[in-house]
C-alpha cells in the first residue's frame, strides 16, 4: 500500500466522526418556529375557502345567503340553472386568469411543484388571493373539483410570502411553502399524517430534518386550529368493527387495487387528451373554462350528484349507502366531466373527485365481492385510485384511514393502494401531476435513493502518488514535468504544502523558482470527506482538481483528487444496479458438519484507489 494512502486510511478512521446520519443545523429550529404562524394561517385559509365555497354554492343554486357546505345536486333545480351556472363560472375564471394571474389555472399541485423546481419557491402574493377565490367560484358554480388543490397553492403562497419577506435561502423558502401547503391540507381533511406524507411524496423532493420538522410543525398547528374551527370528527364516519378483515379480504383487495390502477391510467390519459383537444381550438385559452363549463352542465343534467365537491356522495359510498344508479352515474359522469373540465385549465383540485371516483369503483365491485364490513371495498377503491392517480401509495393508505378512522381495515388498504401504484408506474410514465410539468419542458424524477457519492471517501479514489513540485526548483526544470496534469502541489524542503500551481502559471513566470508561481488552493479536500463533500467543494470553487491534506495537519499532502474520480461512485452504483450474479448455489446447502464456507464471487469493482484511478 502506498504510504500516503495508508496515512489517509488511518486519518479517516480517526476523523470520520465529523460525519453523521443527517446534516442538521440549529437554524432548523428557527424555520420550524416560522412554520407555526404559517400553519395557523393555512388553517384559517382552508376554513375561509370552505366557507366561501358554501356561500357561492348557496347563492348560485339555492338563492340564499349561507356558508354551510351543501351539494349542488342535493335538490332539484331548473335545467337552465344547472346548464348555465358552470358556464358563467368558467367565464369568470377565464377573465381572472387572463387579467389577474395565469397561475390560478389548473389544480394547484403542479403549480406548487413548478414554483419549487424553477421559481426558487417564490409565489406571487396575488396568487394567495386569486387562487382560492377562483376555485370557490369554480366549485360553487357546480365544478366537479375539490378544495385541496387550491388550498395547497394558497397555503404554499402564505408560507412563500412570509419567507420572501425575510432573508432566507431557497431551500428554507421551500420548507415554509410546503409547510403552508401541508397545513392547509391537514386543516381541510383533518388528516395530519397523510398531509405530511403527501408533502414528502410529492412536494419536498427530499427526506431531511431541515424540511421535515418545519412541515410537521405546521401540520400540527393547522390540525389543532381545525379542531377549534370544525371539530375533530372524521370527515367520513364509517361504521367500524373491532375485528380486522381476514386473509381472504386481504387477497381480494387486489381486485379493486388492479382495477383502480387501470382507472387511474384512464382518467389521467383522459385529462391530457382533453387538454390537447382544447389546445387545438381556434379560440384564446381564456374561453376554455367556459367551454368546459358546458360539459359540466350537460353532465349535471344527467347526474346532478356529480356536481360540486361531493363530500355527501363520498360519505354515502363509504358507508355502504350508495345506490346502483349513484355508483354508475359517478363512475361514468363524474369521471368524464372532471377529466374534460380539468383539461380546460379551470381552477379546482383533484383529490376529492379522485376520492369519489375511487369509492364508486370499490362500491361497484363490492356488489360482487364477499361482504366484510359496510364500505370496505369502497375504501379499498378510494385508496387504490389515489395511489394510482397521485403515485403516492402511502398517502392513499393513510388518507383513507384518517378520513374514516377505520384503522382496522389497514391491511386491505395496503394491498389495494400498493397494487394500484404498481400497475400505474408499470404502464404509465407520468402521473396527472408530473405530466403537466413535463409539458412545460421540465423533468421531475420521484425516485429517491441514497446518493452514491455519500458512500465513498476521498481517500478511496484519490491519486496517492501525484506529481509534486519543489518550491525551490527552477521553473525551467519543472516545466517538462507538467505535461499531463492541470494542478500540481508545491512543497517546501520539509515537504510541507505551500500552495498549488498549473502549467500555465509556470509558463507565465519564465524566471525564478516554482514557489514564486504557487498560490493557495481554491479548494482543499480531506481524506475523510465523502465524495459528495468533494463535489460540493469543487463546484463552489469552480475547479476540477484539489489537493487532499490531513485534517489535523493542513500542510501535510496526502494526494490529489480530480472531478473524474467522482465517477467511480457512479460506476459502482450502476454495477450494483445492472450486474447479475449467483452468490449461493444449491451445492453450498450441505449439512452443517460437512458444509464449507460459501464461495462468494467478487466481480464488483473493489473499493481501492487503484481500481478507481486506473481509468482516470
Amino acid at each position: 500500500m502506498n504510504f500516503r494512502q495508508g496515512s489517509a486510511r488511518r486519518a479517516t478512521r480517526e476523523h470520520a466522526a465529523h460525519l453523521g446520519d443527517f446534516n442538521v443545523r440549529p437554524r432548523m429550529l428557527a424555520i420550524a418556529g416560522l412554520a407555526i404562524p404559517v400553519g395557523a394561517a393555512a388553517a384559517l385559509a382552508a376554513y375561509g375557502l370552505l366557507k366561501l365555497i358554501g356561500l357561492i354554492t348557496n347563492l348560485v343554486f339555492y338563492q340564499r345567503i349561507s356558508t354551510e357546505m351543501v351539494a349542488p345536486g342535493a335538490q332539484h333545480h331548473p335545467w337552465w340553472l344547472v346548464l348555465i351556472a358552470p358556464i358563467l363560472g368558467g367565464l369568470i375564471i377565464g377573465f381572472m386568469a387572463r387579467y389577474g394571474s395565469e397561475k390560478i389555472r389548473g389544480h394547484g399541485m403542479p403549480e406548487a411543484i413548478e414554483a419549487i423546481l424553477t421559481g426558487g419557491s417564490r409565489v406571487a402574493p396575488r396568487v394567495a388571493i386569486l387562487k382560492p377565490v377562483s376555485s370557490a367560484i369554480s366549485i360553487g358554480s357546480g365544478g366537479p373539483f375539490g378544495a385541496e388543490g387550491p388550498i395547497i397553492m394558497t397555503g404554499g403562497a402564505i408560507g412563500s410570502i412570509l419567507a420572501q419577506l425575510l432573508k432566507l435561502t431557497a431551500d428554507e423558502r421551500k420548507a415554509l411553502l410546503v409547510a403552508g401547503a401541508a397545513g392547509g391540507m391537514a386543516a381541510t381533511f383533518n388528516a395530519p399524517l397523510a398531509s405530511i406524507l403527501l408533502a414528502v411524496e410529492l412536494l419536498l423532493f427530499e427526506w431531511r430534518p431541515r424540511s421535515f420538522v418545519p412541515v410537521a410543525t405546521a401540520v400540527v398547528i393547522a390540525t389543532m386550529c381545525r379542531w377549534l374551527l370544525l371539530g375533530n370528527s372524521p370527515v367520513f364516519a364509517v361504521p367500524t368493527s373491532a375485528t380486522t378483515p381476514g386473509a381472504l379480504a386481504d387477497g381480494l383487495a387486489l381486485i379493486p387495487g388492479v382495477t383502480g390502477g387501470l382507472l387511474a391510467i384512464a382518467a389521467t390519459a383522459l385529462v391530457y387528451l382533453a387538454e390537447d383537444g382544447f389546445g387545438r381550438l381556434p379560440v384564446h385559452w381564456m374561453w376554455w373554462p367556459a367551454i368546459g363549463g358546458v360539459i359540466i352542465g350537460v353532465g349535471g343534467l344527467i347526474e346532478p350528484r356529480a356536481l360540486g365537491v361531493g363530500y355527501d356522495v363520498i360519505d354515502q359510498l363509504l358507508t355502504g349507502r350508495g345506490t346502483v344508479s349513484l355508483i354508475i352515474g359517478i363512475l361514468v359522469v363524474k369521471t368524464l366531466i372532471w377529466s374534460i373540465s380539468l383539461g380546460s385549465g379551470t381552477s379546482g383540485g383533484v383529490l376529492a373527485p379522485v376520492f369519489m371516483i375511487g369509492a364508486a369503483l370499490g362500491a361497484a365491485e363490492g356488489g360482487l365481492l364477499p361482504h366484510v364490513t359496510a364500505g370496505l371495498w369502497a375504501m379499498c377503491g378510494l385508496a387504490a385510485v389515489v395511489g394510482g392517480v397521485m403515485r403516492s401509495p402511502l398517502t392513499g393508505i393513510v388518507f383513507t384511514c384518517e378520513l374514516t378512522h377505520a384503522w382496522n381495515d389497514l391491511m386491505p388498504l395496503v394491498v389495494a393502494s400498493v397494487s394500484a401504484y404498481a400497475v400505474s408506474v408499470l404502464l404509465l410514465k407520468r402521473s396527472v401531476l408530473t405530466e403537466k410539468i413535463a409539458r412545460r419542458r421540465l423533468h421531475l424524477t420521484r425516485e429517491y435513493t441514497t446518493d452514491p457519492l455519500e458512500t465513498f471517501f476521498a481517500y478511496e479514489v484519490m491519486h496517492t502518488d501525484p506529481v509534486v513540485l519543489a518550491a525551490d526548483d527552477p521553473i525551467e526544470e519543472a516545466l517538462p514535468r507538467t505535461r499531463f496534469a492541470t494542478l500540481y502541489p508545491v512543497l517546501d524542503p520539509s515537504e510541507q504544502l505551500v500552495g498549488v500551481t498549473t502549467r500555465n502559471r509556470l509558463a507565465s513566470c519564465a524566471d525564478g523558482n516554482v514557489g514564486a508561481a504557487a498560490v493557495p488552493a481554491l479548494a482543499v479536500v480531506h481524506p475523510d470527506d465523502t465524495l459528495r463533500e468533494v463535489a460540493n467543494k469543487l463546484a463552489t470553487a469552480d475547479v476540477t482538481y484539489a489537493p487532499v491534506v490531513d485534517r489535523g495537519r493542513p500542510t501535510r499532502l496526502l494526494g490529489v483528487i480530480a472531478f473524474e474520480q467522482l465517477l467511480h461512485a457512479r460506476r459502482r452504483d450502476l454495477h450494483e444496479e445492472h450486474h447479475r450474479e449467483r452468490v449461493l448455489t444449491l451445492r453450498d446447502q450441505r449439512p452443517t458438519s460437512r458444509r464449507r464456507p460459501p464461495r462468494f464471487r467478487h466481480t464488483a469493482p473493489e473499493r481501492t484507489a487503484n481500481s478507481a484511478t486506473s481509468n482516470t
